[in-house]
């Protein structure tokens, strides 16, 4: 299928065929290069179309990674050039070139990309964390290869935190001194593959006063869980509940979340899916797997809320 026709596909077959691949541990990569040879990817889940780069119009006292605006079906959003998001140097002639649409945190914006290459269908398990050696400073969350050739998915989220940070924390009405007086009774999971995603959510946790223990995908959560079931321990008493990303290297939340709720002796956890992915393909996958919430990224007080009435629920359960 061309690159157009899959995005203008109807929306309930698209649906259908995300609910299948999502549901077998898969995800389709759109494949891009920016630069010579070296292939990028990014989900397929977050792409709305790829055009041809159109008209920008200058913004003042923008990095300059931004580009500029154009007028879209949206209306304004900003291009990227995610070259230069991760230090190379600018894309010449944007006009020549493409913008892939996409949709992170409740945020439309637009990649500007040399061209772009195909979708590939492939195994989470395919996919692994970059290497060690790769620093703090990469903007890679994952690698994976095919037909012999690397490819490198690219972590959009820490892109669009260093061009348009999300300083936000948790409101003040919110966490009363009765919730900080008992919060750190209790302990979460968090798993999410993304160092930025990790700091946004361990600030909040942090903020509530709870205890967290930081994971970086589901197949290192899931082992992680099943060693202390191995111990005796009660994971439901535990933990107040697990916080995972979807999007994970070697095993998504969603295979995450299954494999939770189909053992007997992790299947009381509480799970929240955390995710840039948002909109009913989420909604149906979210009661598909047995998830208990599905929060788009990020909002810091609504993942407070639901935080803070999960505390309540448990302390009501102690007394």
């Amino acid at each position: 299928m061309e690159l157009e026709e899959y995005f203008m596909t109807n929306s309930a077959g698209k649906l259908a065929a995300r609910n299948k691949i999502a549901g077998g541990n898969r995800m389709e990569l759109l494949l891009f290069r920016l630069r010579g040879k070296q292939l990028y990817g990014i989900n397929v889940f977050k792409v709305k179309e790829i055009i041809p780069c159109p008209r920008l119009t200058n913004l003042p006292h923008h990095t300059a990674e931004v580009r500029g605006v154009a007028h879209v079906r949206e209306g304004a959003i900003s291009i990227v050039d995610l070259g230069m998001a991760i230090r190379q140097p600018p894309i010449e002639n944007p006009r020549d070139h493409f913008v892939i649409v996409t949709e992170y945190n409740r945020r439309t914006q637009g990649f500007l990309v040399r061209e772009v290459d195909r979708i590939v269908n492939i195994d989470w398990e395919e996919v692994h964390p970059p290497p060690k050696g790769s620093g703090k400073n990469s903007f890679l969350t994952a690698i994976t290869q095919m037909d012999n050739q690397l490819i490198e998915i690219i972590d959009v989220e820490k892109i669009i935190a260093s061009v348009d940070p999300l300083a936000q924390g948790v409101s003040s009405d919110i966490l009363t001194d009765d919730i900080k007086a008992i919060a750190n009774q209790f302990h979460i999971l968090l798993v999410d593959d993304s160092s930025v995603a990790r700091n946004q959510v361990e600030r909040n946790l942090t903020e509530t006063g709870i205890n967290f223990t930081s994971l970086t995908n589901g197949r290192e959560a899931l082992d992680y869980l099943n060693s202390l079931a191995d111990d005796g321990k009660n994971i439901a008493k535990e933990f107040l509940m697990i916080i995972s990303d979807i999007e994970m290297p070697e095993m998504d939340g969603y295979t995450l979340t299954n494999r939770i709720k189909q053992d007997p002796r992790l299947c009381n956890l509480t799970v929240l899916l955390h995710s840039s992915l948002s909109g009913i393909f989420n909604e149906a996958m979210v009661k598909k797997v047995g998830a208990n919430y599905f929060l788009a990224k990020y909002d810091a007080d609504e993942l407070a809320r639901v935080i803070i009435g999960e505390i309540k629920k448990a302390a009501q359960a102690k007394r």
